[in-house]
């Protein structure tokens, strides 16, 4: 029986899983997600409700994006995303913690200013803008976060600088970040991203997708 994945194509935490399930060749039964309707077999496993949530075979319930990374990874790696050219899995799990905090506190506000009481999205844009100027800074060194090849950290923050691109490409476009701006092109135009960017019908029972 493989495992199940209750996802949101749009996502970034679900894309982030998706890609390291995808990268691992793990097989899983995929549960597309109307976030606004969510069955009550998602909230079963996981009363939070949020996505994603992988259920293992063992019936084991798994609710955090880069745990089910690392869950996917461990078991199988092919290209190395746990074991990095350059750094290690400690600095990372550093790196990704700043864009799921910081970054993502600024994210939020930037692209929902309407949802957060007293937020200046122009002043979050800069706070965002800032992050991502030291990002650039990092990749004009390496092609990527952790020396000459993906890893975790890259298939972790990129669905986020991803949505953070998409708010104003006209802005983020005219930033002088060339390294950045080619970083997250190799990403968009891979064969791995437009797999796990398949349109699927949303789950309404019985037997999801299988993924990949």
């Amino acid at each position: 029986m493989p495992p199940i994945l209750y996802s949101f194509r749009r996502c970034p935490y679900a894309m982030r899983a998706r890609l390291a399930l995808a990268v691992s060749g793990t097989h899983c039964e995929l549960r597309e997600v109307v976030l606004r309707n969510k069955p009550a077999a998602l909230l079963r496993a996981s009363p939070k409700g949020t996505v994603p949530v992988l259920v293992a075979p063992d019936g084991g319930v798994i609710e955090q994006s880069l745990d089910i990374m690392v869950w996917a990874l461990s078991r199988h790696d092919p290209e190395g995303w746990l074991t990095p050219a350059t750094g290690g899995r400690e600095q990372m799990l550093a790196l990704v913690a700043d864009c799921d905090g910081p970054f993502k506190h600024s994210l939020d506000r930037y692209k929902y200013p309407e949802r957060h009481e007293g937020a200046d999205a122009l002043a979050h844009r800069e706070s965002g803008r800032q992050w991502l100027a030291a990002l650039d800074g990092r990749l004009a060194d390496s092609v990527y976060l952790f020396g000459g090849r993906p890893s975790l950290a890259d298939a972790a923050i990129m669905p986020f600088v991803r949505q953070f691109a998409q708010v104003d490409r006209a802005w983020f476009d005219a930033q002088p970040w060339p390294a950045l701006h080619d970083w997250l092109l190799k990403w968009l135009e891979s064969s791995l991203f437009q797999v796990i960017m398949v349109r699927h019908e949303p789950w309404a029972g019985g037997q999801g997708v299988r993924f990949p």
